[in-house]
């Protein structure tokens, strides 16, 4: 294996990396006999000349080979991630937790995969953790989950020990403010390797790159988008303020195009509708958002997780389009399924 520096000469010169180089770079980014000083360098090189949906789907690769396997292959053809890659500043409510949650109720198989909050109030795990989910549910735990509950979160540090020889360089890139390829890179690392995924992303101009890298590495469908919510705002998933943006992968490779909230029969809102807070306020509103009290959640809050829901439940097969995704995501919501979930979620993680 050749040393990072010679691949760093070869990105510094502007060069974009071969699938195969990529994958060598990234198993030299996670080995401890390379200095930090090299790692660093490289990931900023990286960026400096702008990494390629080639480079992203090798680098991804190259991790998921590295990832702990919980053994949920019974369920995967039928699995969705529902995440964004963060980064986008923009402190909304926990949108994609609350979808996951209307997915997995709908019936559909929810391989979720997350972190605790880094740039945000409230992460994912930090509001699951919250609810009374288990970070460090062991596998067979988390396969009955999927048995009774359709759903399933991988804790990434647990599943991505690789990854603890990056971390240094990563944090320190991260504190002067440099974005790297690994700001890319978690949804696309999921160690069950779900089948279909609703990827939001910080920036319309990685919408494309992602839904190609994700093709490459061969999920059978999926959507990637970004939100244009107002100027000068940007939002890492769907919503029903402003504009969204969006292009396919696998069998909706086709998709490349603005999605309307009008698309889906919903209406357009307030950006503000979307604010989300700390933990324990997130709670409350997610309680309520799923308990169907319109007065205490924002209609625009509301409506933006159906439009991802129904995103979600096309992409999985089980909606013929996305408006049928939103009549059915609104149902199980409506009919108190979502909340009785919920609840059922409860019981299992205080039993397990």
């Amino acid at each position: 294996m050749q040393a990072l520096e010679t691949y760093i000469e070869i990105i510094q010169a502007g060069a974009d990396l071969k699938a195969d180089q990529a994958m060598v770079v990234a198993e030299l980014l996670i080995r401890p006999d390379v200095s930090a000083e090299s790692k660093r360098e490289c990931l900023l090189a990286l960026a400096r000349k702008g990494e390629t949906a080639t480079e992203v789907a090798a680098f991804a690769q190259a991790f998921r080979a590295h990832a702990v396997d919980p053994g949920v292959e019974e369920w995967a053809s039928r699995a969705i991630d529902v995440c964004g890659t963060g980064g986008d500043g923009s402190g909304t409510f926990n949108i994609s937790t609350a979808v996951s949650f209307v997915v997995a109720a709908a019936g559909v198989p929810v391989f979720k995969h997350g972190n605790r909050s880094i740039t945000s109030k409230c992460g994912s795990a930090d509001l699951l953790e919250a609810l009374g989910i288990r970070l460090d549910a062991p596998h067979d735990v988390l396969r009955e989950s999927l048995r009774e509950l359709n759903f399933c979160f991988f804790f990434a540090p647990a599943y991505h020990p690789a990854f603890k020889e990056i971390m240094p360089v990563r944090r320190a890139l991260a504190d002067q403010g440099q974005r790297t390829i690994f700001n890319l890179l978690g949804p696309l690392i999921n160690p069950g390797r779900p089948a279909h995924q609703l990827l939001g992303v910080f920036s319309q101009e990685w919408v494309q790159p992602l839904a190609d890298a994700l093709g490459n590495i061969g999920l059978s469908a999926g959507v990637v988008a970004h939100g244009c919510p107002e100027a000068g705002r940007a939002l890492d998933e769907l919503s029903c303020a402003g504009e969204n943006f969006v292009a396919g992968f696998g069998r909706l490779a086709s998709i490349h195009q603005t999605l309307s909230p009008h698309d889906a029969g919903l209406s357009a809102c307030e950006f503000a509708d979307l604010a989300g807070g700390e933990v324990a306020e997130n709670i409350t509103v997610m309680h309520a958002l799923l308990s169907g009290d319109a007065g205490a959640v924002p209609t625009g809050l509301r409506d933006s997780v159906l439009f991802n829901a129904g995103v979600a439940l096309w992409v999985a097969g089980v909606a013929t389009d996305v408006a049928a995704g939103v009549t059915q995501a609104s149902d199980t919501l409506q009919s108190g399924a979502v909340a009785a979930w919920l609840e059922r979620v409860r019981a299992f993680y205080k039993q397990a």
